[in-house]
C-alpha cells in the first residue's frame, strides 16, 4: 500500500478513471450484441437502427482513448460488413 501522499491520490483517480472505462466499455458491448442479435434474427431493419448506434457507441469510447483507432475502424467495419450481408 502506498504512503506517501501523491501516491493515494493517484490509486484513488485510477479507480475512478477505471469504473467510468469499464461503463463506456460495457455500454459499448452491449450496442454491439443489440447488432448481433439483430443480424441472427435476420431482421435488416433492427439490425440499421443498432447498426447507428453502435457506430456511434464505438467512436466516443475511441474518442475517450478505450478503444484504439484501428481497433474502432475493426469493429464498426465489421459490423457493418455483417449488416450488409442481410436481404
Amino acid at each position: 500500500m502506498a504512503n506517501i501522499k501523491s501516491a493515494k491520490k493517484r490509486i484513488k483517480v485510477i479507480a475512478k478513471k477505471t469504473l467510468l472505462n469499464k461503463m463506456v466499455k460495457s455500454s459499448t458491448k452491449t450496442a454491439v450484441k443489440k447488432v448481433t442479435s439483430a443480424v441472427a434474427a435476420n431482421d435488416k431493419a433492427a439490425a440499421q437502427a443498432a447498426l447507428t448506434g453502435a457506430i456511434s457507441a464505438i467512436d466516443k469510447a475511441y474518442k475517450k482513448g478505450i478503444f484504439h483507432k484501428n481497433a474502432a475502424a475493426r469493429k464498426k467495419s465489421s459490423l457493418t460488413k455483417m449488416v450488409n450481408k442481410l436481404q
